[in-house]
């Protein structure tokens, strides 16, 4: 049994405050695209869970998010079964993609039918934001608002390029520590956000054109001066004529929108030597 992993960029992110317990309030509109690692599993009697890679990963098992989504819905739902999972990984670590998030979250959907568990969306989600902030909105992908640390969830119909246009993302020869983003983020307050997404609300149809004229991500101004790669990165989407550019969740990606696949295709080819992965895509609408 497979199941499709796909990454995320952010339309929008914006850190509107601090909170007491430390973590900040944030903003944002999640959207899945067309590009994602893969995880198959095989059921197991014995209650073992066996999980091993296309290419070897440079951390214990133990840290993995598929391993520990697999452990927490074992322990979850009481099932005596376990699994031989294989992911095939292709999306890159420290990106901002969410790739690492997504792979977890095709985890508990894949094993929820392997183990004929019949846990609804809600659950996993559920569960899911026990393993990151990003894994409840991959459960089900599309298009959401976030807000919290990511995990209250406003779901809208999903949004979609014209017929016409490409997305290129691009991750540039760097990846940024989640903390290196968050030293020196500017805090912003709701306004910002509340008037996006009101205004993404109410535009009904023209939603997808109001949310690419207006993105924004609050982490440029935190990652650009200590990753000058990535300001690099969005200076030459500029230059080969994107639009709706920004770096995705706290970097290193960067994401735009070209006219046609060929100008998309013809991009990716002249970032190639400043590129450690980059694909040319669509947005996926969700499961």
């Amino acid at each position: 049994m497979k199941e499709y992993a796909p990454a995320k960029i952010n339309l929008f992110l914006d850190v509107i405050r601090k909170r007491d317990d430390g973590y900040h309030d944030l903003g944002t509109l999640f959207q899945t695209i067309d590009a994602g690692d893969t995880v198959s599993a095989e059921i197991r009697e014995d209650g073992r869970i066996t999980l091993c890679y296309n290419e070897p990963q440079n951390y214990p098992l133990e840290s993995d998010l598929v391993y520990k989504a697999a452990k927490l819905l074992q322990q979850e739902s009481g099932t005596t079964h376990g699994a031989d999972i294989y992911l095939k990984k292709i999306m890159p670590l420290g990106a901002g993609l969410g790739g690492g998030s997504a792979d977890a979250a095709a985890t508990l959907r894949l094993l929820n039918q392997l183990w004929k568990l019949k846990f609804k969306p809600e659950k996993l989600e559920e569960i899911g934001a026990r393993l990151g902030a990003d894994v409840p909105f991959l459960v089900r992908g599309g298009s959401a608002f976030a807000e919290g640390i990511g995990e209250k969830l406003t779901f809208i119909k999903p949004l979609q390029l014209s017929e016409e246009q490409y997305l290129l993302v691009a991750t540039p020869l760097d990846s940024v520590p989640t903390k290196d983003a968050y030293a020196g983020v500017p805090k912003s307050g709701p306004d910002r956000w509340e008037t996006f997404k009101a205004k993404c609300k109410s535009a009904g149809k023209s939603a997808i054109e109001y949310a690419l004229a207006n993105g924004f991500n609050g982490f440029e101004e935190s990652v650009f001066p200590k990753h000058p790669l990535v300001e690099e990165m969005k200076n030459e989407f500029k230059r080969l004529g994107a639009t709706s550019i920004l770096m995705s969740g706290s970097g290193a990606s960067v994401f735009g929108v070209f006219a046609t696949r060929e100008q998309a295709k013809a991009a990716a080819e002249e970032l190639k030597p400043l590129s450690r992965y980059q694909v040319v895509t669509r947005f996926f609408e969700g499961f």
